[in-house]
């Protein structure tokens, strides 16, 4: 019981930065290109690496750190890091035809369940 309280901890103030940084980003440079959602992207992917690697080379941390970090902050800050750490640790694994796989099946599916639930939202309203 105590990860989920960890996860939901991490994730409200993952939600409240991914706002936070998405609208600074945004004020500055504008809404033409979506550079605030880019940034929050990016850098978690940086965090994501970071956190991974850091707390899996360090047996003495609480495992519950990857709860209240990855899975809770990060999660909700930005998927698309968990989505570039499966393929990264794919390819580390010695499987990069999958994680090419992975990665041009996620984004071709992902445009077009978008497309298919904008469609069907179109379609009911």
């Amino acid at each position: 019981m105590q990860k989920y309280l960890f996860i939901a901890l991490g994730g409200a103030f993952g939600s409240m930065a991914r706002y936070w940084v998405g609208v600074n980003i945004t004020s500055r440079l504008g809404t033409r290109f979506p550079f605030g959602t880019l940034i929050v992207n990016l850098s978690a992917c940086v965090i994501l690496g970071f956190t991974l690697t850091f707390l899996g080379r360090r047996a003495n941390f609480n495992p519950e750190w990857r709860f209240l970090l990855a899975v809770g902050f990060i999660g909700a800050y930005s998927t698309f890091s968990t989505f570039e750490w499966e393929t990264y640790s794919t390819i580390r694994s010695g499987a990069a035809f999958l994680a090419i796989l992975y990665a041009v099946s996620s984004l071709i599916l992902g445009l077009a369940s978008t497309w298919g639930g904008s469609v069907l939202a179109d379609l009911i309203s």
